[in-house]
């Protein structure tokens, strides 16, 4: 029986992802970024690791700018509806970069018309050049390599990369990294997630860890099967590193979620006091990256920098 050939493997790969994610439509940006409006409100089920996220962009984005430079490049590969950029370029202009060139790349059509309606008003800044388009990770970006300041990958993007590809698609990432590289995805022991939507939306699913792949189905009907694989603190760093410098490798949401309240069991009297917040706050601290603790939170956070050449 003749061999089925790589390229073909990967158009239906990218087919059964970018369908999965069309599917979602704006349900997607709510369950993954909350309110698209209030960029900087993180609220909700993921409040704490959207804002340890934000973090560590925000002081890349100030180290960047503490060292003279008034010029940014932001590249989002898997941008999603784009609410990561917007967050960037609002930011980058507050704290007075005069141009900022901010490009997302996705493979879910749906996703960046979103993304385009928006952000138009942002678009419209002066010295901001605000663009999204088809890229994806697993093909040769259409951009020059080593010229953007800061790379993101965020909600779960690399955990839909073959794990036969992750080497290429890291060198990849490091040809085009200028100087930041900031990632987010899911962890071996993290919470069940189907990704494009809450998991609640979903009848029943199941994670192959054999050949890491999901299977879905939802309450509406809608059925999915797509690439999924999820990672090691310590696989992680070994895919970044050479060329990369890790600076942070930590857990993201290891007691927050779960102790967070479900307003279909718990009555109101059970929601989360702000004593309770600042105990996991404490928790989330000293445990984050601890090699115990680290692969069991929801997600893995990764920050790096480009290591100059001798």
């Amino acid at each position: 029986m003749p061999s089925v050939p790589r390229r073909l493997i990967t158009q239906q790969s990218q087919a059964a992802i970018s369908s999965a994610y069309n599917e979602a439509g704006y349900r997607y940006g709510k369950y993954a970024d909350g309110n698209a409006r209030d960029l900087f409100a993180f609220e909700g089920r993921h409040a704490y690791g959207d804002r340890k996220t934000w973090d560590a962009i925000e002081k890349r984005i100030g180290l960047l700018r503490a060292s003279g430079e008034r010029r940014l490049r932001v590249l989002d590969m898997g941008c999603g509806p784009g609410t990561w950029l917007r967050r960037v370029v609002v930011r980058a202009k507050q704290i007075g970069f005069v141009e900022v060139e901010a490009r997302g790349v996705d493979i879910a059509e749906i996703q960046l018309h979103r993304a385009r309606a928006l952000s138009r008003r942002i678009a419209e800044l002066d010295g901001v050049r605000l663009t999204f388009g088809y890229g994806d990770l697993r093909e040769n970006i259409a951009v020059p390599e080593a010229t953007w300041d800061l790379c993101l990958c965020l909600c779960g993007v690399l955990n839909h990369m073959p794990v036969q590809e992750l080497a290429e698609i890291f060198t990849r990432i490091r040809n085009i990294t200028a100087h930041y590289f900031v990632a987010s995805l899911r962890a071996v022991g993290s919470t069940p997630t189907v990704y494009v939507d809450d998991v609640n939306a979903a009848v029943r699913f199941h994670q192959d860890n054999r050949i890491n792949r999901l299977d879905v189905e939802f309450a509406n009907g809608r059925r999915s099967s797509f690439a999924s694989h999820l990672f090691s603190s310590a696989e992680l760093k070994r895919l970044v590193e050479p060329g990369l410098q890790v600076e942070d490798l930590c857990g993201l949401d290891l007691f927050h979620g779960r102790f967070a309240s479900d307003w279909r069991w718990n009555p109101p009297s059970g929601t989360m006091t702000p004593r309770l917040a600042q105990a996991l706050d404490r928790l989330e601290a000293r445990f984050c990256r601890d090699p115990g603790f680290i692969d069991h939170a929801t997600h893995l956070l990764i920050a790096a920098r480009k290591v100059a050449r001798s």
